[in-house]
C-alpha cells in the first residue's frame, strides 16, 4: 500500500484517535531510534471543548443583555411614536424621547461591560477563543444593530422625502463595516504577535458606538427642547459614514490594553479623572460630556500620525502606564 502502513481511526463515546503516523517501521526505511518513531495521539472529547471563564463571559452576556435592552426601548419610541400619529390619548413625544435616551444609557451599559470582560480575561490570563468570538457576537449587537437602529430613527429618518433612502443605507454601510471591523480583528488575534504594537488598527466599533449615541444624546436633547436642528441631520449621517470608513481603515488606536490594576497613576491623571466623572454625573453638563470624550478619543487617532516621533513615544508610555 504505496510503502507505508497507516494506522485505522477507531471512534467510541468518549475517545477520538486521531490517524497518524503509525509506530510500525516503514517497509522500505528503518527507524533510526525508538524517540523519533511517530506514535498515535489520543484527543478525549472533554479536550475539544472550548474553555468558558465564568468572569469574562458573565460580562459579555452583559454586554449583550443592554444591547438587547437598547434595541427592545427603541422599537417601543417606534411603538408609542406610531401611536403619537393616529392621536391616541396619553402620548406625547417627551414619552418617545425618553425611550430612546434609555436605549442610549443601554448603550453605555454596553460599553462598560465590554471594557471589564477583556480586563478581567487579561488580568486573570483567561482570555481564550471562546470568549473572543463570543464578545464579537455580543458587539454585532450591542454596537452594530442598536446604534444603527437608533441614529436611523431618531435622526435620519427625519431627513427629506425624496433622499429618505439615504439614511437606511448610511445606518446599514455602519452595521456592516462593524462587523467586517470584528471579524478582522478575531483574525488578527490569532497571527503570530511580534510585540511591536497593542493598538487598535482601525477605530474600536465599542467607541465608535459610544460616539454616535453620545452625539445622538446630545441632539435628542435639542429635539425635547424643541429646538430645530436644521443643518445637523446631515452632519450625522457624515459621521456615521466616516465612522464606517474608520472601521474598516489601518489608522491605529491605542487599546488600553496595559492599563491594569498595577498601572502607576499621577495626581494629575486622578484630577483629571474625578473632573470628567464629575461633568458625567453634573445635570448641566452631563449631555455635553460623552460627546467630548469619544470627540478626543476619535481625533486623536486622526491626529497622532502628524506628532513627532518622540511625542508619540511620550504618549504612548503615558497611555500603557
Amino acid at each position: 500500500m504505496l510503502g507505508r502502513k497507516f494506522s485505522t481511526v477507531s471512534f467510541s463515546q468518549s475517545m477520538l484517535i486521531c490517524p497518524c503516523m503509525s509506530d510500525q517501521p516503514s517497509e522500505n526505511n528503518s527507524p533510526k531510534s525508538n524517540d523519533e518513531a511517530k506514535t498515535l495521539h489520543t484527543v478525549t472529547i472533554e479536550s475539544l471543548e472550548p474553555k468558558i471563564y465564568l468572569l469574562p463571559n458573565l460580562m459579555t452576556a452583559g454586554n449583550l443583555l443592554c444591547g438587547f435592552l437598547a434595541v427592545l426601548s427603541i422599537i417601543q419610541g417606534m411603538h408609542f411614536e406610531l401611536q403619537l400619529e393616529m392621536d391616541v390619548a396619553d402620548i406625547n413625544k417627551t414619552m418617545i424621547y425618553d425611550y430612546y435616551q434609555k436605549a442610549i444609557l443601554y448603550i453605555f451599559g454596553s460599553c462598560l461591560f465590554d471594557l471589564l470582560d477583556g480586563r478581567l480575561a487579561r488580568i486573570g490570563g483567561r482570555e481564550s477563543p471562546f470568549g473572543r468570538e463570543f464578545d464579537s457576537i455580543a458587539d454585532v449587537i450591542s454596537f452594530g444593530m442598536a446604534p444603527a437602529l437608533l441614529v436611523s430613527k431618531t435622526v435620519l429618518f427625519n431627513l427629506p422625502e425624496e433622499i429618505s433612502w439615504l439614511g437606511w443605507a448610511v445606518a446599514f454601510s455602519y452595521l456592516l463595516c462593524g462587523a467586517m471591523r470584528l471579524a478582522r480583528f478575531n483574525c488578527l488575534a490569532v497571527m503570530p504577535d511580534d510585540n511591536s504594537s497593542k493598538d487598535f488598527l482601525g477605530i474600536p466599533i465599542p467607541m465608535a458606538a459610544g460616539f454616535i449615541a453620545s452625539i445622538t444624546y446630545l441632539l435628542t436633547n435639542f429635539y425635547e427642547g424643541g429646538k430645530n436642528l436644521g443643518g445637523w441631520n446631515y452632519v450625522l449621517v457624515g459621521a456615521m459614514l466616516g465612522l464606517s470608513f474608520l472601521m474598516i481603515s489601518n489608522v491605529r488606536y491605542p487599546s488600553f490594553k496595559k492599563v491594569d490594576f498595577s498601572t502607576k497613576g499621577s495626581v494629575w491623571g486622578i484630577l483629571g479623572g474625578a473632573l470628567v466623572i464629575g461633568l458625567i454625573f453634573n445635570e448641566i453638563t452631563r449631555s455635553y460630556t460623552p460627546a467630548l470624550i469619544f470627540t478626543c478619543y476619535l481625533l486623536y487617532g486622526l491626529i497622532r500620525p502628524f506628532f513627532s516621533k518622540s511625542l508619540r513615544q511620550m504618549l504612548r508610555e503615558k497611555i500603557d502606564g
